[in-house]
């Protein structure tokens, strides 16, 4: 392919960020100089490339009652993504998940009539909730690729091309990371257990789950000294991090690079986790943990009206049982995180054994085909744009 591709790109927070880097290294492998990026993304689409419009930690909130204070903001984002959309006039617009946001984007450029296919890449999750929405996508996007076997059922009966590509959780570098290495890198004593703690990549997450992840820390700290604590974190939320951890008094690593958070993982015995596709990094690689989620009285409210599943953590999700405890709202204190994390360090309780079983079913399910997920979406958003291409 020698003609100029001009693709446009909009990724709302770090999960997508990361999606959106691997989709550029899938498209210039297929293409070459040939291809272009242009719109939003975070440290790892701008390694790769892109110079963002604007920086994404702007979007970093979630929850209907965190968003409503945002809402001005997020709408002049929206505003600046449409004009500068108009003004490059790429070949493709390609939303990464952020559906929330991203669907606004898609709602006005249908509106403009630009004639600029409109791809959105990981679907909502309307098996969740807002079932709805399956049925009015197709109004303002052309493909929808999704990254679970069960999801194309949802859409295809509502005239919406939708084409399964894989999870990128399988081309994630924690396949390849080194636990020892890490323990290297950091001088972290053999006789430590490593414990990584996760809370999450916006700004509300954050406020709402680190001072409970902290006083965890305190507590097992105090029944083991032996315990180490690793907070991997991302630029979104960084400075916030630090300074929460800094105010606790706790002896912490704050480690910031893809590398050390994934060389953290395969050296810990055990995590703490905000809901979300870092669980499913875990479970690839065999690290017990719990789930634990947090957000305004309203906010869980309204998610409790609305929810139409079982569980909220996609490893439970996929293995249709809980194999991964999820300590939500009134059950995330820091008593219940800390049990459930002696008992996998201690592996004396019927969980290590359920998550270990639990985490092989996942990794089936993921499996990795000929190509990776990335590739595969690199190839149906090339076919959009020039359906002669073999």
């Amino acid at each position: 392919m020698t003609d100029k591709l001009k693709i446009y790109l909009i990724a709302g927070e770090p999960s997508g960020d990361l999606l959106g880097s691997r989709l550029m290294r899938a498209l210039k492998k297929k293409c070459g100089k040939a291809v272009h990026f242009y719109g939003v993304g975070g440290d790892t689409m701008e390694a790769a490339g892109l110079k963002s419009l604007f920086d994404i930690s702007d979007l970093a909130v979630m929850g209907l009652a965190e968003v409503i204070p945002s809402i001005p903001k997020i709408m002049g984002l929206i505003k600046k993504t449409v004009q500068d959309i108009e003004r490059v006039h790429p070949d493709v617009v390609v939303t990464i998940d952020s559906w929330s946001f991203c669907s606004r984007i898609h709602k006005i450029l249908r509106q403009k009539k630009l004639g600029i296919p409109q791809v959105h890449y990981v679907a909502p999750q309307v098996w969740a909730w807002k079932k709805k929405r399956a049925k009015t996508m197709y109004k303002y996007i052309n493909l929808l690729l999704t990254l679970f076997p069960y999801e194309p059922k949802y859409f295809t009966p509502y005239h919406l091309h939708t084409v399964f590509v894989g999870h990128p959780v399988i081309e994630s570098g924690v396949i390849h990371a080194d636990g020892k290495e890490f323990r290297r890198r950091y001088k972290v004593p053999e006789n430590k257990t490593i414990i990584t703690v996760l809370p999450g990549s916006r700004k509300n997450e954050v406020s709402k789950l680190l001072p409970v992840f902290l006083e965890t820390v305190e507590r097992l700290q105090k029944e083991n000294k032996h315990y180490f604590f690793v907070i991997p974190t991302v630029k979104t939320v960084a400075e916030q991090v630090k300074e929460e951890v800094k105010k606790s008094g706790q002896k912490i690593l704050i480690v910031e690079s893809e590398n050390d958070r994934y060389g953290a993982f395969r050296a810990s015995s055990a995590a703490i986790a905000a809901s979300g596709t870092v669980a499913l990094e875990l479970a690839i690689c065999n690290v017990p943990h719990i789930v634990a989620y947090k957000v305004s009285p309203l906010t869980a409210l309204m998610v409790r009206h609305f929810l139409k599943i079982e569980f909220v953590n996609l490893s439970n999700i996929l293995t249709g049982r809980e194999i991964v405890p999820e300590l939500l709202q009134e059950r995330c204190v820091s008593g219940n995180i800390a049990a459930y994390i002696n008992h996998f360090i201690r592996r004396d309780d019927e969980w290590y054994e359920k998550q270990m079983d639990g985490f092989a079913k996942v990794r089936k399910i993921l499996g990795q085909g000929e190509q990776t997920p990335s590739e595969n979406a690199a190839d149906i958003i090339l076919k959009l744009i020039h359906p002669d291409i073999k």
